[in-house]
């Protein structure tokens, strides 16, 4: 099992940033992948972007590439979503995942932390 904990979330204007933190902890050596989703009110909930523990290579959803920036800390178990040029559509709960090596699925996730862009 694996253990999901998101923080940095807020209000903040258009234009503004922000920064969130996703804490792992359990078998985290079973960790194949980290990522993000988000879901907006009335809305189904979407990809923005993920990152390979072991390489770090990360991918992005088109509507957030040139804007955001996935990173993480292995030695501390951390992943980050820097969150620039925010606009009134990135306004939605975000969620961070995990997904185990040998398997297709985001199997982990955590509570969530409210991003609120206002216009």
């Amino acid at each position: 099992q694996v253990q999901l904990v998101e923080s940095g979330g807020g209000l903040v204007q258009t234009g503004g940033s922000l920064r969130l933190s996703c804490v792992s902890s359990g078998r985290t050596v079973s960790t194949a992948e980290t990522g993000w989703f988000r879901r907006a009110p009335g809305k189904e909930r979407e990809f923005v972007a993920a990152i390979t523990w072991s390489s770090g290579k990360p991918s992005y959803a088109d509507s957030v590439k040139g804007r955001f920036t996935i990173s993480r800390d292995s030695a501390k178990n951390i992943m980050y979503l820097q969150m620039n040029s925010l606009k009134p559509e990135d306004t939605a709960v975000y969620y961070c995942t995990a997904r185990a090596y040998g398997t297709d699925i985001y199997a982990y996730w955590g509570q969530g932390t409210q991003v609120t862009v206002s216009s």
